[in-house]
């Protein structure tokens, strides 16, 4: 009977033993891996890295891990024009199914999704800020976006009739979607700037624009988009997810 008590607490010790080393072990696993990610996307700061599932150690003896979070704070994704970036805010992706080299310089994802977001402010920089003629003496520009509800982004077009020294802010509600990867905004109606008639081809080219949001970490794309309080809530998605090497 003393000799199975002892067993047993040996056993006990034993297993806790392995709990600590397990999760020291994926303590210093996130480290490595947030250290090398932040360093072959080029981030500012150091990204969290959480590597789901237990025990871990199992998970490392078969090559594979299952399910590891990462978040990005903020992100300076590229918009197809030169030197131009658009920030990308609290970046979480989900990857399953992670498999990493023998000497960890390398991982790949077989699947991500994830979620983020892109402020009103980022995104109305794509806009045209700057006055354009819809019309023989008439100018728009786009002044604000904001949250419209149901899913709609209220587009703010200040007009301007120089000759009568008018000027008019009208707001248009607008729906927003991911085509060919980019985020576009289309407005439902067009504004009517005071009596002066503007052809709806001029009036579209100041209401409606896109924003490409290109070389997402790891090779994460654009899925689906919509309207929200703070700005537009982008979801993304990948297969063969790079997250090292």
């Amino acid at each position: 009977m003393r000799a199975l008590r002892i067993l047993l607490i040996v056993v006990v010790i034993l297993g806790a033993l392995f709990v600590v080393v397990d999760r020291v072990a994926v303590h210093f696993a996130e480290g490595e891996a947030a250290d090398k990610l932040k360093a072959t996307e080029n981030l500012a700061a150091t990204p969290d890295v959480d590597i789901k599932g237990f025990p871990f150690l199992t998970q490392v003896a078969g090559g594979s891990l299952d399910d590891v979070e990462v978040k990005i704070k903020n992100y300076e994704a590229a918009t197809g024009k030169p030197g131009k970036t658009i920030r990308v805010d609290d970046l979480k992706a989900d990857m399953k199914g992670v498999a990493f080299s023998g000497d960890y310089s390398s991982a790949t994802a077989a699947t991500a999704t994830g979620t983020a977001t892109v402020s009103y402010a980022e995104l109305l920089k794509t806009a045209k800020a700057e006055p354009t003629e819809v019309a023989p003496g008439v100018t728009a520009r786009i002044v604000g976006l904001s949250d419209g509800g149901n899913g709609k982004i209220k587009v703010a077009v200040e007009g301007t009739v120089a000759s009568l020294g008018l000027k008019q802010t009208v707001s248009v509600l607008s729906s927003v979607s991911v085509v060919n990867n980019k985020v576009e905004v289309h407005a439902d109606s067009l504004p009517k700037l005071g009596a002066v008639a503007v052809a709806e081809n001029r009036i579209r080219e100041i209401t409606d624009f896109q924003q490409a949001i290109d070389q997402l970490p790891g090779g994460i794309t654009l899925d689906k988009v919509q309207a929200a309080k703070d700005g537009v809530e982008i979801t993304v998605k990948g297969s063969d997810v790079k997250l090292a090497g």
